[in-house]
């Protein structure tokens, strides 16, 4: 391999960068509750390899994790794509669905059924290439998934109050949605 900097194309590169995600993973793994960037990823692989490319990274980057992924299920080993994440909010994202594929698993519609399938991944992640796992550990969404869920859930609360009834002008309770008061019917 060069020993300074090279520019290829991303298919040229693919079968080196594929050999140093799996290292970074791996040693990504071996902390417990750590995750990593797509582009934190496509960074090292290339830092590592010394094989660069001008190719933006969205039109590799899935490749190279769907190709860890075939390597874990070959090896039956935890998928270790479970640990790359957006940065923006936490979440594996749809090219994690090839891990379901490979495991014969369902690919469904609902985004947090994907999370929480790589939340349990990366748990057995962090097991296998022995991180420091508490013994009552459970599967965890990542701190920055979990704040995006908490200001969804916030937003929507301050979107959407609650809907109280009316206030009966006889008896001064509180009225069903649905219109009479029960206490003075």
């Amino acid at each position: 391999m060069p020993d300074s900097e090279t520019y290829v194309t991303p298919k040229v590169a693919q079968p080196y960068w594929v050999k140093h995600a799996y290292e970074v993973l791996v040693e990504t793994a071996g902390r417990y509750n750590a995750v990593i960037t797509y582009s934190e990823l496509a960074e090292e692989v290339q830092r590592r390899s010394s094989l660069h490319t001008h190719s933006s990274m969205r039109n590799w980057i899935g490749g190279l994790v769907t190709d860890v992924a075939k390597v874990n299920h070959v090896r039956a080993e935890p998928p270790l794509t479970s640990l790359v994440v957006h940065k923006q909010d936490g979440h594996v994202g749809s090219g994690y669905d090839e891990v379901l594929r490979l495991s014969g698993e369902s690919v469904g519609d609902d985004p947090l059924d994907r999370e929480n399938h790589a939340a349990a991944a990366r748990l057995e992640c962090y097991r296998h290439w022995g991180a420091d796992v508490p013994a009552d550990a459970t599967p965890t969404l990542t701190t920055r998934a979990r704040e995006r869920q908490t200001r969804e859930r916030t937003t929507r609360a301050a979107v959407a109050p609650e809907r109280r009834g009316a206030i009966c002008p006889t008896c001064f309770m509180e009225m069903p949605l649905s219109g009479g008061c029960v206490n003075c019917s």
